[in-house]
């Protein structure tokens, strides 16, 4: 496979939460050579096609984003981009962040999508992009390193909150069935499965038939975008980490009337942006998660 194919099938806390990461996350890192490691990259956000103040060049800042992943010293297994690829959904936007994407030192490039990649028709122009091989609305699953991986889409039936529906919680639910209690499971979605802020739609309204199938496995890692900003939560044996963006940063919860795009001086915007590592040896409990400010 070539590096950086584009495929989607079987595939405030930053200072907090960087720090009570850092540790687990160095440890996998620095053994993760020779060791058979898993490691792996999320973006999000990238909203390639915006225009505003709040960013000026969002293509320039993918770009940058892509090149820091190139730079982290490691080829990760894959680079999952968490939605809202995209500003306004277009085919021109589509074909641009899908070309940028194929410089990415990776194998694999998976995704899901965001609302912004939906706009107007439902998703079909990012399923006709990005969607080969997924099921239903773009939803898939895949297995790699002993992990078992989920990618939800919660973006199409959007009455404020993300939706996923009765036909992806029956995937869930087919998808985990076989599974022993201890895999270690990751679910990818673009907006939150917890209720982060759901006044803003920062939350997913039936999220919770997911989690209940989720709460038999010892060790459950969830990571969204969205939100444009980093922010975790533990609920039991379930782990909830937002990824900052690649395009501009979004207000505190309840911190402005709306979440539209902050305006910040130029040389404080790249502190808001960012990429997120993340590694995994078979026997932790956990996974190692990095994120680091765009460079």
């Amino acid at each position: 496979m070539a590096s950086g194919e584009v495929i989607s099938h079987i595939a405030d806390s930053r200072d907090t939460h960087a720090g009570a990461a850092a540790g687990a996350a160095g440890a996998t890192e620095a053994a993760a050579a020779g060791s058979g490691a898993l490691r792996f990259v999320q973006v999000s956000d990238s909203h390639i096609g915006f225009q505003g103040p709040a960013n000026t060049d969002v293509a320039g800042s993918f770009t940058e984003a892509i090149n820091q992943v190139n730079s982290l010293g490691f080829r990760p297994d894959f680079v999952m981009h968490s939605g809202d690829l995209t500003h306004l959904s277009t085919a021109g936007q589509f074909d641009q962040v899908k070309q940028m994407m194929t410089s990415l030192k990776t194998d694999r490039v998976l995704t899901v999508p965001g609302e912004h990649d939906s706009i107007g028709d439902a998703g079909r122009a990012y399923r006709q992009t990005f969607g080969r091989g997924t099921l239903g609305d773009g939803w898939y699953s895949f297995d790699t390193h002993g992990v078992h991986f989920i990618a939800l889409v919660n973006t199409l039936s959007l009455e404020k909150l993300g939706h996923l529906g009765n036909e992806q919680v029956d995937f869930v639910r087919k998808d985990l069935a076989g599974l022993s209690s201890d895999t270690p499971i990751v679910v990818f979605s673009h907006i939150p499965l917890f209720a982060m802020y759901p006044r803003w739609g920062w939350s997913t309204d039936d999220a919770l038939k997911v989690i209940a199938l989720l709460r038999r496995f010892s060790s459950v890692t969830c990571l969204n975008g969205h939100v444009h900003q980093l922010f975790s939560k533990t609920e039991g044996n379930i782990t909830f980490h937002s990824a900052t963006t690649t395009a501009y940063p979004l207000p505190k919860p309840g911190r402005a009337p709306a979440p539209t795009p902050q305006v910040v001086p130029a040389r404080q915007l790249k502190d808001a942006l960012g990429i997120r590592s993340v590694g995994y040896r078979q026997g932790d409990r956990q996974l190692a998660i990095k994120d680091q400010r765009l460079a």
